[in-house]
């Protein structure tokens, strides 16, 4: 038994290692590029391409878990993006404004802030009774489309220039450290996927593919170390998973922070968010709903909280923003990766409880 845990702990660790490999060394590089095909600002590529290419793991996360044994796991898919978003509202955007500091743009996020509010009531609304009907899981969708349709309209609404000036000078790949070696087989193995640079399109889909792929291992070794070790599913799923899917979202912010586009790190912290709650749950829902031609009754315990410290992160954030002036450097980094520390001590507090 204790083998068995020990595998499944190592295809856990494999699994995120390569998951933050295919968003450095691909995904961001292939997504720079249609961004400029395309001719994209760097808040909207945030919010967009990059949130939703990064959040593809709590996507598939939901999708698998929502499908796998006739929903029997789809606590996990749940608890996943909610405590996805946890990490990625105030983890991802903390590191973000610690590696580089950065002076945002207020329309762009005042955008993603109302319509993350909004995903968040709709969340709540759905989850208060249990119950998940096909009306609600295609409002959910609907907005998230919405929220399309105001990030290609927004600067004509509220007219801003851009602030973000990427850094040449900054190296996007950070330097292995010395114990990574035991990984070099692995990112041999990676290379092996991808075509040449300049086939950028391909290698953005191949990305999401990788993503996909991880993913499933994700959870299946995630639910077999909850089942050997006797922990509840929607504790692995709000902790374990929630960080391990979040690392494309981190690793991508970061490394756009750090060439100064820390309005694009912040656009896809959010932009992730949004994704994560109006598709990565709304989209699977739909589809079982559909497809069973019968509800989907979600079990809430636990998860009601992480809602409401969600809708109150989204507040702080968004007040502190406004007292710094829109400014972001170490201090307002440090505030927000604390909260995140203390979120995890509550968990471990409620999970012995």
């Amino acid at each position: 038994m204790v083998l068995v845990l020990v595998g499944y702990f190592l295809a856990l660790i494999v699994s995120f290692y390569l998951l933050a490999q295919v968003s450095d060394k691909y995904f961001v590089v292939s997504l720079d590029k249609i961004a400029e095909r395309l001719n994209m600002s760097h808040d909207m590529a945030g919010a967009t391409l990059m949130a939703v290419g990064s959040s593809a793991p709590e996507l598939f996360v939901a999708l698998i878990s929502v499908f796998k044994s006739g929903g029997a796991h789809k606590e996990i898919g749940v608890g996943t993006i909610v405590g996805s978003a946890l990490f990625n509202i105030l983890v991802i955007i903390g590191a973000s404004a610690m590696v580089r500091k950065a002076v945002l743009q207020w329309q762009p996020v005042l955008r993603d802030m109302l319509f993350y509010l909004l995903s968040i009531i709709g969340l709540y609304v759905v989850f208060h009774d249990g119950n998940v009907t096909l009306i609600e899981a295609s409002v959910l969708v609907a907005v998230y489309i919405l929220y399309l349709v105001a990030v290609s309209k927004w600067r004509k609404i509220f007219p801003f220039e851009e602030l973000d000036v990427k850094d040449p000078e900054v190296e996007q790949e950070v330097e292995d450290a010395g114990w990574m070696v035991v990984f070099k087989p692995f990112d041999y193995l990676l290379s092996k996927f991808y075509a040449s640079p300049q086939f950028y399109v391909a290698n953005f889909l191949i990305s999401i593919s990788m993503i996909a792929l991880l993913s499933w291992v994700l959870v299946e070794s995630a639910i077999e170390i909850s089942y050997i070790l006797e922990i509840p599913e929607v504790i692995i799923a709000l902790t374990v998973l929630a960080v391990g899917t979040s690392i494309p979202d981190l690793m991508s912010s970061i490394i756009v922070a750090k060439q100064g586009r820390g309005g694009m790190a912040v656009s896809n912290a959010i932009g992730s968010n949004i994704f994560d709650i109006l598709i990565g749950l709304g989209l699977p829902w739909a589809l079982v709903i559909a497809i069973n031609k019968t509800n989907v009754v979600a079990d809430t315990s636990g998860l009601l909280e992480s809602i409401m410290l969600l809708f109150g992160s989204v507040i702080f954030i968004f007040g502190i923003l406004i007292i710094r002036k829109w400014r972001v450097g170490q201090t307002v980094g440090f505030i927000l990766i604390g909260l995140y520390m203390i979120y995890l001590i509550w968990s471990g507090i409620s999970m012995n409880n």
